[in-house]
């Protein structure tokens, strides 16, 4: 007879043994690939960062002026915020005119150029009163028919924000540097722009503090604080509808226990808004004042709007604080600091084209403090030092504070 050998397999104990080692193994492991990823995609938001420095950088070289933040045509009718398919009202933010700075120029010609082709494929929509064709340099950025407006660009995009889709146009997660104060962001000093009275042109030159000025022309000798010393631009997350109250503002107080939301509530406290906040989850409002209306206007959601709620920031409250405002206006007055879902702070680009990573906790003085403005007192006169600390120096291009600190 041939003698076979015993066949023999693993035990019950032995292979539950193995799949125990595995499961260690895959838990050890499953972070370190997880860090590693999110470091991959911080990287990669930095290139994108740097890249941004350098198209400003180059489209100052071939214009002597930076990209203007607030630009673009002006029918001269109507209001500023009223949507219009004729022109954009000069409310183009400085990512447009950098485009072909960026490798974009297919795109850039889309907006100099007139056009009719619609985002819905309707052509005989564009042979009415909707603009046939649409003009050089489009109609208003909230105009989802115009097909440049709903374009993602992934120049602008951080790998580590999820946000994609409706109701968002195109989406940006860098923003333009607005300074260390948060009144009336959204008005310029230039004639061309609109009529320009006394008192709204000290006021612009009392509160526009920034590297931009809001649709005002501005170039690089104008930072006096030195390119390196000064933010240009800063990371902001774009809404996901979750009630973050990094990304949306409140609805109005539902009840008298909250404090008021107002204009000049906000320019006299920028934390007003934190008795809002859910304490047993401070990146979210509380869910009575989830936002009901107006789902389409939140952070990021526009890159081509110069709005401050789309595509601005300022140096008031430390990275990763609420936003604050009225949930009812365009961000005239807004307290809209930086953000990102990076573990513990966000990038932020130097006026030098160096991007850094700023922390949550950076030094920001008086965060109860009143904003710069034109009538202000004390410490909120015209040209005060910044009352937010380092982080409000950063913030402004020609204050002469000296940082004699790293961040």
């Amino acid at each position: 007879m041939r003698n076979r050998g015993i066949q023999r397999g693993f035990t019950l104990v032995e292979l539950l043994v193995v799949i125990a080692i595995i499961g260690v193994l895959v838990g050890l492991l499953l972070p370190a690939v997880q860090a590693a990823r999110e470091a991959a995609r911080r990287m990669s938001c930095s290139n994108n960062f740097k890249q941004i420095g350098l198209a400003i950088h180059n489209y100052h070289s071939g214009f002597k002026q930076l990209p203007a933040h607030g630009t673009g045509t002006n029918p001269n009718v109507g209001v500023y915020f009223n949507p219009s398919d004729t022109a954009n009202r000069v409310r183009l933010s400085m990512l447009v005119p950098a485009l072909p700075f960026l490798e974009q120029q297919a795109l850039w010609e889309q907006i100099s150029n007139p056009s009719s082709v619609r985002t819905d494929g309707d052509t005989a929509a564009a042979v009415g009163t909707v603009a046939n064709p649409w003009p050089a340099m489009g109609p208003t950025p909230d105009q989802i028919q115009y097909i440049p407006w709903t374009t993602d660009i992934t120049a602008f995009r951080c790998p580590s924000d999820p946000g994609f889709g409706l109701p968002a146009l195109g989406r940006t997660n860098y923003a333009a540097g607005l300074g260390d104060s948060c009144w009336q962001l959204y008005f310029g000093n230039a004639n061309n722009v609109r009529v320009v009275t006394a008192a709204t042109s000290a006021m612009a030159r009392a509160t526009h503090r920034g590297f931009f000025q809001p649709q005002q022309n501005a170039k690089f000798r104008d930072v006096l604080d030195g390119l390196s010393n000064t933010i240009a631009m800063g990371e902001i997350l774009t809404d996901l509808g979750d009630n973050s109250s990094r990304t949306q503002v409140t609805e109005s107080a539902p009840n008298s226990s909250a404090p008021g939301i107002s204009l000049g509530n906000i320019r006299n406290n920028p934390s007003r808004c934190l008795p809002l906040i859910d304490p047993l989850r401070p990146r979210f409002w509380q869910a009575q004042y989830k936002m009901q209306s107006r789902a389409a206007f939140a952070r990021g959601f526009r890159w081509a709007d110069n709005g401050p709620f789309f595509s601005g920031v300022t140096n008031i409250l430390p990275p990763n604080r609420e936003i604050c405002g009225p949930y009812n206006t365009l961000g005239t007055t807004l307290i809209a600091t930086m953000s990102s879902h990076h573990q513990g702070g966000c990038h932020v680009l130097m006026g030098d084209g160096a991007v850094k990573f700023v922390t949550d906790s950076i030094e920001a003085g008086n965060q109860t403090a009143p904003s710069v403005w034109v009538n202000g007192t004390g410490a909120a006169s015209p040209g005060s030092a910044s009352p937010y600390g380092l982080w409000g120096a950063l913030g402004t291009r020609a204050n002469k504070e000296t940082i004699s600190e790293e961040f």
